[in-house]
This record gives structure tokens, sequence and C-alpha cells, in this order.
């Protein structure tokens, strides 16, 4: 079997060091193509001396300047965020893993997309934003869009085999994160740390944040349409603290099937990359019998608004999913950098997409604008916000 050429847009991150180690236990399999990092050249450096990658892209300028000075890598080095669509768009991959942390990851994805070849998204504002352009694109040049969220993965493993029609619903699991039996009034006092503190999975800050919200699940919930083309109503979340059961399907018949696993990102970026091959792995087993109990509850999104927003905007569609994830990002790293409360973060979502009037058939154009506009209302609100942490 020839190796298959992997290109990691974000190889520095959560789900970019999971994707060397996958590759690092399967060198006959893969073979490394470019890696990007926005800045992180000490990681760079650590992954050098394990890997030969093809090339290398680092986003921030001052970054890149320093790794030239102090590297002796030979290879192709590329600065700034532009390169990152020249790399994504190279005739030698044949799969890009796209893990770059919100609405960045659009154009690189796009460009992999456009030229035919195969992407593995664990990036989901990348469909949050720009759903139905990214899923013509993939259509149009016959591209696979293949789902690394272990969730998206669950619901494409139940698939295999089955046709559309058969498809009553999907139910997307949640932990519920570190503050699901919280009240309001506890919600409000929640400090960074606890927030970053997921009693699960181990993430980037971002995403931890995300899922402490519930936004998580509500972005995953977008995707999730663009992904298996599904209508909002067919879309369901629920509250599964153990994190076994990874999602769910209900077909016509009432049969549901589920799938199950220990949460480690490795085995759904491992599926990605190798699908519909599975490759055996060294990785821990689900022991069911030593887990004991699996339960299962409905979200309060009394609680967690986040999660009726992000619904709303699935129902609306053109680009106020769009306007959604801008100004929840925006939210996030104000919460991140201590400017506003964990409570604000959907204050700001909402008057940010109250304000803005979505536009129906968005063009990359278009999403760009929305995408713009909603940042800097979002902006504005945080810097009005009385209250600071």
């Amino acid at each position: 079997m020839t190796a298959k050429t992997v290109t990691i847009l974000g190889a520095t991150g959560s789900i970019g060091t999971q994707t060397l180690e996958v590759l690092a236990l399967y060198p006959e399999q893969f073979r490394l193509g470019f890696i990007t990092t926005h800045r992180n050249i000490d990681r760079l450096h650590s992954i050098l001396q394990q890997f030969s990658p093809k090339g290398i892209v680092i986003c921030d300028p001052e970054a890149c300047a320093a790794f030239q000075r102090t590297t002796t890598y030979q290879g192709t080095i590329l600065c700034g965020e532009d390169a990152l669509a020249e790399v994504a768009a190279d005739g030698t991959n044949d799969i890009v893993v796209s893990a770059l942390v919100g609405f960045a990851g659009v154009r690189p994805t796009l460009a992999a997309l456009e030229q035919g070849i195969n992407v593995a998204l664990a990036n989901k504002e990348v469909l949050v934003s720009a759903g139905e352009l990214v899923t013509t694109t993939a259509r149009r040049s016959a591209a696979s869009l293949i789902p690394i969220d272990s969730e998206h993965s669950a619901i494409a493993q139940c698939l295999m085999g089955e046709r559309k029609e058969s498809i009553e619903k999907i139910i997307l699991t949640a932990s519920g994160g570190p503050f699901r039996n919280y009240t309001l009034k506890q919600l409000h006092a929640v400090t960074l740390e606890e927030a970053l503190r997921h009693p699960n999975w181990k993430m980037g800050p971002k995403i931890t944040i995300d899922s402490a919200t519930l936004m998580n699940k509500g972005l995953e919930m977008i995707e999730a349409r663009w992904l298996f083309d599904l209508h909002p109503a067919q879309i369901e979340v629920l509250i599964h603290p153990q994190s076994i059961v990874h999602s769910l399907v209900q077909f016509v018949d009432g049969s549901i099937k589920a799938q199950l696993g220990l949460p480690d990102m490795r085995l759904p970026i491992l599926y990605a990359l190798s699908a519909p091959q599975r490759l055996p792995t060294p990785f821990p087993r689900t022991d069911l019998a030593a887990i004991h109990t699996l339960t299962f509850e409905p979200p309060d999104e009394n609680r967690f608004p986040c999660l009726r927003l992000a619904r709303q905007v699935l129902e609306t569609g053109g680009t106020a999913p769009t306007i959604l994830n801008a100004a929840n990002e925006v939210a996030v790293q104000a919460f991140i950098n201590r400017k506003i409360r964990f409570t604000d973060i959907p204050v700001i979502i909402a008057e940010t997409l109250e304000k803005i009037t979505p536009v129906g058939k968005p063009s990359l154009a278009d999403i760009i604008a929305a995408d713009s506009e909603a940042r800097s209302l979002a902006e504005q609100i945080v810097a009005t916000l009385p209250t600071k942490v």
C-alpha cells in the first residue's frame, strides 16, 4: 500500500499533536507533508526532532523570522497566513488535516477541496461559518470531507452501509462539561481556571471553554447539518457525562446505532485518515464492566443558553451561524483574557445576533464580511460590559 501524504494545518495544537502521534505509529501507511503553526516555534523544533516534513508554515512573521535564524531545517519555510491556503492546495497532499482554531480554517480548507484533496476536518467553525459553500465545493471537486470530531466520526461510522432516507434523527452526546450541575448563581461566579478543567477530555483552551458553555455542542449541531445533509429537526443533543457513547443514530424503524469508545481523540483521527480500513492500535480498550453505568439526560438550555442560540441560527441559516461563531470567538477570548464573566459569553453572542441582519445565500465575500462585522460589534459589546474579572 502506498503511504498517504498528510498535511496538518495547526500541527502544534491539541489535534495536530495527536495526529502526529498517530502518524508515528504507522510510518508505512502515512508520511508527513506540510505542517503549520501560528507562532509555537518551540513545539516546531520538537516536531522536527522526530519528523521530516516537506515544508513548514509559520503564520506570525516575527516567529517565522526567529525560527529561520535558529533552525537547521532544510525544507521549505513559508511565512504568513496566506501560505496556509498554498500548502493546503499542494498537489502532493493526499489528505489535509484541518485543525486550525476558528474562522482561520475556512480559506485553507476551501483551497484543499477546490483541488480535489480530501480534508479530515477537526475545525468545526469551518462548516459553522461556511457550511453550504464548503460542502458545495467538496461535491464539485469530488473531494471527501471526513469528520474528526468524535461525535461526527461516531455518526459517520453508524451510517456506514445505511441509506440516508432511513435516518430519523441523530443524537449528539455531550459530557455536560465541568458545570453540568451548577445553578445559575454558581455559573455567574465561574473562574477561568475552573472552566479550563474539563472532566473527560484534554483539549485546547477555546474548545474547552466552548464545552463548558455547551456552545461546542451547538457548533456541532450546525456542523452535523452540513456533514450529513440533515434538517435541523433531525439533530438532537443528549448529555452523557461518561463520554463513552460518542453519538447515536435513530432510524425510521425505531432502532438505534451507537459508537462507543474511551474519550481519546487519537481514535477518530486514525479513522479519518484510514477509513474505511481499520488499523490495529495499542490504545486502551473500553471495559464496560468496569465503567458499569452509562447515563443520559436532556440539556438545560436555560442554564446553558449558548445551545439555544446555536439552534436558532441553525434554523435561520445564511450568515447567521457565521455571526454566532464570530461573536463566540470574541467572547471566549475576552473570558480567557479575564475581561468578562463566564455568563457574559451568551449575552455578547445574543446581542450581536440581534443587531446584525444575516444574508440568506452568502458568497465567500458575504461570509468574510459577516465575520468581520460580528467581531467588531462583539468587541464593542465587550468594552461596554460593566463587570470585569
